[in-house]
């Protein structure tokens, strides 16, 4: 997907859960137009869905929902964007495989979707939540990426939760964490990056 400089949201590939955001299942060679958002500040995809800040602070997001991404409350899969349940004020939203996760102005981290044995929302449980929940212990947060783990940069410092396969948490461990941990020998970052 692509955010243009006028706010709308493009979007090409697959698309067998209206990952594409037009209203269809079918999947496109060239990018269609996302519908209903024509005030996108900010983009984040996950593999099968993807979500946007708006200028005014909401988040909406479209495509797979199986597992609560999309943070509307519900596990249906929606192939035009909805909007994601309480969140005000945010700068940022991110993707992962199961979850989603969004910047707050206000230095907070809100995350929804699936938490199952890798905790990847950082509230410290386990299971799905389909609307969104704070992560604990966080309150100055600058900059994060999700994928099948999150981390943020905090003061300096990043921060990680989810799935700990490989040390991806840096934390020194491959214990999955349900609450943000710190990465080892960090804390002058401006900026994170996470993959698979």
């Amino acid at each position: 997907c692509a955010r243009l400089s006028g706010g709308t949201v493009k979007c090409w590939g697959r698309n067998i859960y209206g990952s594409l955001g037009n209203g269809t299942t079918s999947s496109e060679t060239t990018p269609v137009t996302v519908s209903g958002i024509s005030n996108a500040l900010y983009l984040g995809t996950g593999p099968d869905h993807s979500c946007s800040v708006l200028t005014d602070g909401t988040v909406k997001c479209w495509g797979r929902n199986n597992s609560g991404s999309l943070g509307d409350g519900t596990t249906t899969d929606r192939n035009s964007p909805v909007s994601v349940s309480g969140i005000t004020g945010a700068t940022k939203v991110g993707g992962g495989n199961y979850s989603s996760c969004a910047l707050l102005s206000n230095g907070t981290v809100k995350c929804w979707g699936k938490k199952g044995v890798y905790g990847y929302l950082g509230d410290g449980n386990l299971g799905v939540k389909t609307s969104p929940v704070s992560v604990s212990g966080l309150s100055s947060v600058s900059d994060g990426e999700a994928y099948n783990h999150t981390c943020v940069v905090e003061g300096g410092a990043v921060k990680c939760w989810g799935d700990n396969a490989y040390g991806k948490l840096g934390d020194g461990s491959t214990t999955n964490r349900s609450t943000p941990v710190s990465v080892s020998g960090i804390s002058t970052a401006a900026k994170v990056a996470t993959g698979s």
